[in-house]
């Protein structure tokens, strides 16, 4: 059973890599999904016999692409390219592929194409570059499973069929196709930092491969505030990440110990969000980055500067509106009005199927003394979410209400 989680998780942080070598090789997406499975299969059936390889990336990628090409030797109606690709080392000279040398983020600029629904290309990026399952990324837009399958199927068949190229956009359209881009990445980010499902409440390697791509993205455009934003933001939140699961019991930021903390990180990202204050041109991730730095900033939870967060939030609400960021901005009034003030917001946000909601009610109805009406929203937060450590964390905190 040990040996299948290690293969499993070997598999998901590697599947991204494999996926996005395999489409410029063959410039297939299904092709490249259904190698990359059947590379799984043999290392499920090899590795527990002969061992984990020492570099198991290399090792799938290989036993992928032998696969592939065993399936095109089969296929023999396919088309001159997918006919040049039965070679096992071919010189002829790749389509351009863009200003990156870089699998994965010119991947991700073709999951994230302008012709795609906004909707489609998080969840096609999530799917081939975080190797989610269909259900989690279905679970992580509230959708049914079949629902996210044809979703999934018709980006594929839209990529193949309106020949969507395999590269990163020219200068000329990059700043325009780059709104997109950042908000995959930062999607990938969050289902690393708290997993909408599985055995790992977080999930390291796509936090890491967020912020890969963050610095990828940061180096091809310096000068975008935006990018910065991001990249401070995924910095400062990955400095926490040590210290937010204990005894497999999520820790919520104000129990954490912060001396824990990675503070070359924190250096980090507090260095890129006072490059974007000198930019002065405010963007959502930078806002966002802003208000970690406040939070890192402080030496212990008591010492947070609740009202320059209170006041992000508000300047946040007023570029991006959306119920989460005013949810969040509850959070900061909780501490500087009350609890009461922060349950009249929140009680007017349309967010009844997002856990963060039901967990937020909770704490204000538990602060407030209304021990009945915090249960009932605690088994609402428990219930909405499959993160093993986060239902941990909140059943403890509905053990502790009073009778």
């Amino acid at each position: 059973m040990q040996e299948a989680q290690a293969i499993e998780r070997i598999y998901r942080e590697e599947y991204g890599r494999v996926v996005a070598s395999l489409v410029r090789r063959f410039g297939d997406i299904d092709i490249a999904e259904e190698a990359a499975g059947e590379a799984l299969l043999v290392a499920v059936e090899k590795w527990p016999v002969d061992g984990v390889p020492p570099n198991p990336g290399g090792w799938l990628t290989t036993t992928a692409g032998n696969r592939a090409i065993d399936r095109i030797r089969r296929e023999s109606s396919r088309d001159a390219k997918h006919q040049a690709a039965l070679m096992l080392e071919d010189d002829t000279p790749h389509e351009p592929t863009g200003i990156v040398e870089d699998d994965r983020l010119r991947l991700i600029f073709t999951c994230c194409h302008p012709a795609l629904a906004p909707d489609a290309r998080v969840a096609l990026t999530l799917r081939l570059l975080g190797g989610l399952t269909v259900a989690e990324i279905a679970q992580a837009f509230f959708v049914p499973e079949t629902t996210m399958a044809q979703r999934i199927t018709r980006a594929k068949k839209k990529i193949k069929d309106t020949h969507i190229p395999y590269r990163v956009p020219g200068p000329e359209d990059l700043t325009a196709r780059l709104g997109a881009v950042l908000a995959v990445v930062y999607l990938v980010f969050n289902e690393g930092y708290l997993a909408s499902s599985g055995d790992a409440p977080i999930r390291e390697e796509l936090t890491g491969e967020a912020i890969r791509l963050g610095r990828v993205l940061r180096q091809l455009l310096p000068d975008v505030p935006e990018v910065t934003g991001l990249l401070a933001l995924m910095l400062l939140t990955e400095s926490r990440r040590t210290t937010r699961v204990a005894g497999g019991e999520l820790v919520p930021l104000h129990e954490q110990d912060r001396g824990g903390w990675d503070r070359a990180l924190i250096a980090e990202g507090h260095a890129l969000v006072r490059v974007c204050l000198a930019a002065g041109r405010p963007g959502r991730y930078q806002l966002l980055a802003a208000i970690n730095a406040v939070h890192t900033d402080a030496p212990a939870a008591g010492d947070t500067d609740w009202g320059q967060i209170a006041t992000l939030y508000g300047q946040l609400e007023a570029l991006a509106p959306s119920p989460v960021v005013t949810l969040n901005r509850a959070v900061a009034v909780a501490e500087l009005d009350g609890p009461d003030v922060a349950l009249a917001m929140v009680d007017r946000l349309p967010l009844e199927g997002y856990h963060a909601w039901h967990a937020t009610r909770a704490d204000l109805l538990r602060r407030l003394g209304r021990s009945a009406e915090a249960r009932a929203a605690y088994d609402a937060a428990i219930a909405a979410t499959d993160n093993d450590a986060e239902r941990a964390y909140l059943s403890r905190r509905r053990g502790s209400l009073a009778p």
